[in-house]
Parts: structure tokens; sequence; C-alpha cells
């Protein structure tokens, strides 16, 4: 069988989600695999070059998984003609001026997100890389998780009638840092190095109610410094001044009010570490990052308010589990082939640089409703 290689800069990928989701269950998973079936027949073969400042631990991590190409100079990474693509998962501060010198040095561009701190930043990048005609993505990694394709399943069968409302809990205890250590790097939680839930987690809001429900048109946001002091990686305490807890309610196209509250203040008692309710006229569902559970309304119970009397019914029990059906592959790595197709053939391709503006739009108005204490419009980004 016939393969063609494609070149892939990869930079950032020494730090937790950039080793782990991107180069070794994506990038590496697909070589293990045979590289990316094409329509013609083919197989596109992923050939990585790890880049990072630190040699030692850009070399350790090359030669723990047998990866034969790796630099710390990312000038002469871009300057090779024969790596098309430039992948970053490194600092969301610097990741604008990156994406530029790749899209200078002619190549395909694909990042994490967010994709910068501005939405000025992000659309300005936007316009850049489709003025210069290349192929560029962000990562939308939840919406390949099988519990959110299983509710967008039900939401497309029609399963559940005219959509009234969606609840979404999200997050989870995150250690303070000084009797156990903090299961999150400390700069999540400092202004000025960019942190903050909200940033984060609603450029996630954003796609997942775009695509899986429908567009986001309104939000009202309130976040909170719950906790103010943390410990950081030495065991010194710092000051948290960065939003540790959002609570977002959105208005979307049909009048569906969304209400997601994201926490890393909260202790777990739920299915999983982010669940979904959809609720409409003939149906509802709860899905997790792999299971999803509905509720037909010829199967749904009817309770009796008694507070006298200590509740009898199971309501657990008249949910039905949505199966499988078919084998989910990891989501970052789905996306990963879907965006080589697209480059390697024009395959298609929807989360354009584009879409992640729109994740970084949520969150500035989120802010802004926090600020402001008021609700706030989404309007329509074009470049």
């Amino acid at each position: 069988m016939r393969q063609t290689r494609i070149g892939i800069i990869m930079h950032g990928v020494t730090g937790r989600m950039g080793m782990n989701q991107h180069l070794i269950r994506s990038v590496l998973a697909i070589r293990e695999q045979g590289g990316v079936a094409l329509s013609d027949g083919s197989r596109l073969m992923p050939d990585p070059i790890i880049v990072g400042r630190s040699a030692a631990r850009v070399e350790a991590l090359a030669q723990a998984h047998g990866i034969t190409r790796w630099t710390t100079d990312l000038d002469a990474a871009l300057a090779n003609p024969d790596d098309t693509l430039f992948f970053d998962a490194a600092s969301t501060r610097l990741r604008p001026e990156l994406l530029r010198r790749a899209i200078d040095a002619g190549k395909h561009v694909y990042c994490e997100k967010p994709v910068s701190e501005s939405l000025a930043e992000a659309l300005e990048i936007a316009a850049y890389a489709k003025a210069k005609g290349v192929k560029n993505g962000i990562v939308h990694d939840k919406l390949d998780l099988p519990g959110l394709k299983k509710l967008r399943r039900l939401r497309d069968s029609g399963f559940f009638g005219r959509i009234l409302s969606v609840r979404g809990e999200f997050g989870y205890w995150v250690f303070e840092g000084d009797w156990m250590a903090a299961q999150r790097p400390s700069w999540n939680y400092r202004k000025a190095d960019g942190g903050g839930i909200i940033s984060d987690m609603l450029c996630h809001w954003r796609y997942v109610l775009d695509n899986t429900i429908a567009p986001v048109t309104a939000v009202s946001c309130r976040g909170a410094v719950h906790i103010p002091e943390r410990w950081d990686e030495e065991g010194r305490p710092y000051a948290a001044d960065a939003d540790d807890a959002a609570y977002a309610t959105f208005e979307l196209e049909g009048g569906i009010i969304a209400q997601l509250n994201s926490s890393w203040c909260v202790r777990v008692r739920r299915d999983d570490l982010v669940t979904f309710q959809v609720d409409g006229t003939h149906g509802s569902a709860v899905a997790g990052l792999h299971r999803c559970f509905s509720q037909h309304r010829v199967n749904t119970p009817k309770p009796v308010w008694n507070p006298d009397q200590p509740q009898k019914m199971n309501f657990f029990e008249d949910w039905e589990e949505v199966p499988d059906n078919t084998a989910f592959d990891n989501g970052f790595k789905v996306q990963w082939e879907d965006f080589l197709r697209h480059v390697a053939e024009d395959g298609p391709w929807q989360y354009s640089l584009l879409e992640g503006a729109k994740g970084v739009q949520l969150a500035e108005l989120g802010h802004r409703s926090w600020q402001e204490r008021r609700w706030v419009d989404v309007p329509a980004l074009e470049i």
C-alpha cells in the first residue's frame, strides 16, 4: 500500500496535554495504526519533529517514544520545506505570534485552544491564515467524546422534540497545594499568567453548545475566586487571583436556556467530572464523557411532592442507557485524522481558527458580563 509522508512540527508537547493527548495518543497512535487512510486508498504517515526550549526534556521525550527528530531551534524547524504542518500546544500568550511565524513560513497550522488571550488577536490571526491560504484548525476535542456524540445523535434523531434547556456541571476539587499537591499547574490560578476558569472553559462551552445543541446568542456569567491562596509546585504560597469558578447562563437559538457551572472548588457527586442534561418536550438525556442515559416521555415517572415521607422512588432506575452501537476512538486522535485529511486532500473540516475565535469571544463576553453584572449578546463573527 502506497504511503505519503507528512512532516509535522510539534511545539509545546513536553507538557501533560501536548504529550499525552496530541503526541502519544494521537500522532504516534496514528503511526502505529499505519497512518491515515485517504480517499485514493493510500495512507498518510505523520513524521513528527518535537520542538521545545529544554534540550534535555525534548531529547528524553523523543528517546522514550522512538522519535528520531527533535530540536530546540524553532526557526530551523520552520525553515525545513519537508515539514508542512505546524502544531502548537504551549502558552496561549505566545500562540498568535508562533502561528504567524509558521504561516509566514508557509506551514499549515493546527493548535490547542484558546487561540489567543483576546478576541482581536484571535480574529487577526484567523484572517491572516485565510489571507495566506494555509489550512488552519483548532482543537475541539470534546465534540468527539462518546457521551457528547450520543447526545448529538439523540438531537439529530428528533428524540428531544423541542429542546427546552441544558444543565451542565463541570469540575472537581483541585487541592490547594499545602497539605496535598495540586493536580493542576499553579499558573491556572494567576491572572498575570493567563489563568482563570472563564477563559479556559467558556471556550469549550461555546463549541459544545454550538455543535451539540444550538448556537449561543447571549451570556450571563458570574465568576468567583473562592480560594485566594494556593501553593505552587515548589511548595511556596502565592495569591490565587484568577477566577476558579464560573456560573454561567446562556441563551441559545430557538429560545433554549443553558446553565453551566464550572468550578475547581467542587466535590463530585454525579456520574462524571462533566455532565450535561438536556430536557425537551419529548425526552431528556444526561451525558458524561463516555456514557449517556435517556428518558422518553412515555417512560417518564409521575412523582408527587410529599416532604413528609421519605422518597421511595429511585429516579436513576427510570433512565435507559444509550448504547455505543459503534467503536469510539480517542477524540483528539479523531480530530487529528480529520485535519490531516483536510491538509492532504482537502477533506471536510469546520473547526478553523475563526471557530476558535468564537470561543475567545464568549470568554471575553463572560468576563464583561461579570464586570458589568448584566446579560451580554453574542454577535456573529466574520473575517
